[in-house]
């Protein structure tokens, strides 16, 4: 990277963030929660690229109902976007991408980040961004490949191959989720990494990409970009232009189809906090093996995920239970079944129950 030039990060903040109910719901996902440290991890991505040298201000893509919020919380740890782009409808990641490469400059570097991911060793993650920059600037599409570190069956995987420079590989291929056994093997072949949808690229090599394999989304991108509205730093996209976009991710519309898509394999501590068991794995324990916040008591428990931001939780006698408490809503399951929550979520929806859209 010169001298003079600055990375453009980009952090997507639309997602609902339902796999984390009761405390994370729609009016407060998870990103705009503390969950693994004081701070919340829409801040704590923010200060990733903090870097004053190395980055320019950040554009965040979000839902119009979180804009106050995110601006307080921005500002609150001195990381300000200078672009708040706020989508009309949710149409997954690759039409939020194409709305951030049509803000910058063509030739612009952008760093994509989900807003809700943990990256535990940033200095790891900053080497890797250093050792991609020069291939994104030749035009290269590169995301960054998560080291990992058990057979898990919940994320897509990407098969490395050749090297194109120390640290990058070219991508030969990215691989749906697999189960136990595949997973297995994929680990014991160590050419395989865990797809974590961090990616960099120039805007301009971006949206040529969209235009090649997803021409709808680009157009639509283009259109809502041209007739949005503005006021100061928040860019109000044209409703009826954006809902006309196909809803698609970044990794079916253009990763997977491009050429030029290269793998910067990278161990940086990474969780995307996809459950509750994955903030039990990630999170500080007592002597019990249990992960506790807020005003707890445990006596003869081990194993368990116990959480409240509302009343005392006394929990006497259990092993291996994830306890939700928030101030209208409880969440009991058995510790390794967390990606059950959907089932909870989907009654209530069915319902109508209000605790979905009410915030924390």
């Amino acid at each position: 990277m010169s001298s003079t030039q600055k990375i453009s990060p980009v952090i997507l903040s639309g997602g609902s963030g339902t796999r984390l109910w009761p405390l994370s719901r729609t009016g407060r996902p998870k990103q705009l929660l503390s969950l693994t440290h004081d701070q919340t991890m829409l801040q704590l991505t923010a200060q990733r690229a903090g870097d004053p040298v190395r980055f320019g201000r950040s554009i965040v893509v979000a839902n119009a109902a979180h804009a106050d919020e995110i601006e307080r919380q921005l500002e609150e740890v001195g990381a300000p976007a200078d672009t708040l782009i706020l989508e009309p409808v949710a149409r997954n990641t690759a039409p939020a991408i194409a709305l951030a490469a049509l803000a910058v400059a063509p030739d612009a570097l952008l760093l994509v980040m989900p807003s809700d991911h943990v990256i535990a060793n940033v200095d790891a993650f900053r080497d890797a961004i250093e050792a991609a920059v020069p291939l994104a600037n030749d035009g290269w599409l590169v995301t960054f490949g998560i080291a990992p570190q058990s057979p898990d069956t919940g994320y897509g995987y990407i098969r490395t191959g050749e090297a194109l420079a120390e640290g990058v590989r070219r991508v030969e291929s990215f691989v749906e989720k697999p189960d136990r056994a595949t997973a297995e093997a994929y680990l014991a072949e160590g050419c395989y990494a865990w797809n974590g949808g961090i990616f960099l690229f120039r805007a301009d090599a971006f949206l040529a990409a969209l235009d090649a394999h997803a021409s709808g989304i680009a157009d639509s991108a283009r259109a809502s970009w041209a007739a949005a509205e503005r006021d100061g730093g928040r860019v109000y996209p044209d409703r009826e232009a954006f809902s006309a976009s196909p809803s698609d991710s970044i990794d079916y519309a253009v990763m997977e189809k491009a050429e030029r898509v290269a793998v910067a394999p990278v161990d940086m501590g990474w969780s995307d906090v996809g459950s509750w068991d994955a903030l039990h794995e990630i999170a500080q324990k007592d002597a019990g093996n249990n992960a506790h916040h807020g005003e707890i008591v445990a006596i003869d428990t081990s194993g368990c995920l116990i959480r409240s931001s509302g009343p005392l939780v006394a929990a006497v006698g259990v092993h291996d239970l994830i306890v939700i408490a928030t101030g209208d809503a409880v969440l009991i399951m058995p510790r390794g079944s967390s990606q059950e929550v959907k089932r909870a979520v989907e009654a209530l929806k069915k319902t109508g129950h209000i605790t979905l859209d009410r915030p924390c």
